[in-house]
């Protein structure tokens, strides 16, 4: 199977009608968490947890994140039992696994109708589309059974804290995913909104808890003019391109470009002393799906179920891009330690590669863009509410192997 998506030097050359070019600046002058997506929409995001208290996060919560039984109910996901020491829990890889059938409806937290802040674009049901089947499945990882998100012990776990989403529109297709899950248990407070509603920031009075969304395109310092080349400056300098005809100019392939970037904003964070008391969690980019022809010629995402691991393209230029992602993000998890740093990935990558039935496709209400597919957001209720599964479990592991250094 081959998606058009894969192919990352068409989509920057043909993201606009335009011509465009993007310059980067790689050195002292990084803007601190602030993302570049490359054209590539949502290559990653961060996620910033701010604690006055850089050792409290879980109040009276069992150290292990999985429950090893099947446990279908909602209810029952709620008890994570502590029994079993962290460690036998450990080696559950919680980003490798497939997607299983789940009880009718039982994969919704949510509906287009009890959750009233979905945007038009993403309320697939609202735009006419019929089928259903791509709600009613949940991500099962191989060696346990990932709990199913329970909005309570989120905002009690976060409770007092201050937590930051940045990147671009499927960054924010995620914040809202989350906003429309905790809601059902407490509506929060709309506290601000920009002129362009891309800044959010909702506020749970019951849990002291400030959720904000950081509208970000660019990772480091970047400018945007009407040439379709990239050129890189160091301190600078100009130093290389992309798309380039410039002879004496070095010339590198979009990795390499992508790998600097990634680099320097996680050198960025560890430098940061005021950093100590966050956690700053990286989620890997989630794939885009397009059909029979990229999304500006016909590319198109019609699928109402779930592929299977089987059909997956290893070879894919995605797949190089992700291994570029955790790479440098194992390096400055590594280096961040020595410093008292604290990273974690929310690795959504392999599960979103296998659902290309979850985009809102032909069904996303665009009045300027008609006869286009969107193959890159997700519609809601969707498989992105899955994402917040996994944050909920990466959050009570890093607080548990915490809790094993300290006792």
């Amino acid at each position: 199977m081959k998606y058009s998506s894969t192919l990352f030097h068409d989509r920057f050359r043909s993201h606009s009608s335009g011509k465009r070019e993007r310059c980067m600046n790689i050195g002292s002058s990084v803007v601190p968490f602030v993302l570049t997506s490359l054209l590539l929409t949502s290559i990653f995001i961060f996620y910033f947890l701010n604690s006055t208290n850089p050792l409290s996060l879980i109040h009276n919560q069992g150290p292990n994140i999985i429950q090893k039984q099947d446990q279908e109910h909602a209810a029952q996901t709620t008890n994570v039992s502590s029994s079993k020491p962290y460690k036998e829990e450990k080696t559950c890889d919680l980003f490798k696994g497939h997607w299983v059938p789940s009880l009718e409806g039982l994969s919704s937290y949510y509906t287009n109708s009890s959750c009233s802040t979905i945007s038009d674009s993403k309320n697939c049901f609202m735009q006419g589309r019929k089928d259903r089947d791509f709600l009613n499945w949940k991500w099962k990882p191989y060696e346990c059974d990932l709990p199913r998100f329970d909005p309570r012990v989120f905002l009690n776990m976060v409770r007092g804290k201050k937590m930051a989403f940045i990147g671009d529109s499927v960054s924010r297709n995620n914040f809202d995913s989350l906003i429309c899950i905790l809601s059902q248990e407490e509506i929060p407070k709309d506290i601000y909104k920009d002129s362009e509603d891309r800044n959010r920031k909702w506020y749970f009075p019951n849990y002291d808890l400030s959720l904000k969304m950081i509208w970000s395109r660019f990772l480091i310092v970047g400018e945007e003019r009407m040439v379709n080349v990239m050129y890189l400056h160091k301190a600078g300098k100009l130093v290389g391109c992309l798309y380039c005809e410039e002879q004496n100019l070095t010339h590198y392939n979009s990795d390499y470009l992508l790998r600097i970037a990634f680099h320097a904003a996680f050198k960025h964070i560890n430098r940061c002393n005021r950093c100590r008391k966050t956690l700053t969690l990286f989620r890997t980019f989630a794939p885009s799906h397009f059909e029979n022809g990229a999304w500006n010629n016909g590319g198109n995402c019609k699928r109402t179920s779930p592929i299977n691991e089987g059909e997956i393209n290893y070879g894919l230029f995605d797949w190089k891009l992700r291994n570029i992602q955790m790479e440098e993000f194992e390096r400055a998890r590594n280096e961040g330690k020595k410093k008292g740093q604290r990273f974690e990935v929310v690795d959504v990558f392999r599960a979103m590669l296998m659902r290309p039935d979850g985009h809102p496709g032909e069904f996303w209400g665009n009045q300027w863009m008609k006869g286009y597919s969107d193959c890159t957001h997700w519609c809601m209720p969707g498989p992105v509410d899955m994402w917040s599964e996994l944050l909920l479990a990466v959050l009570k592991r890093e607080e548990a192997n915490r809790i094993n250094i300290t006792s």
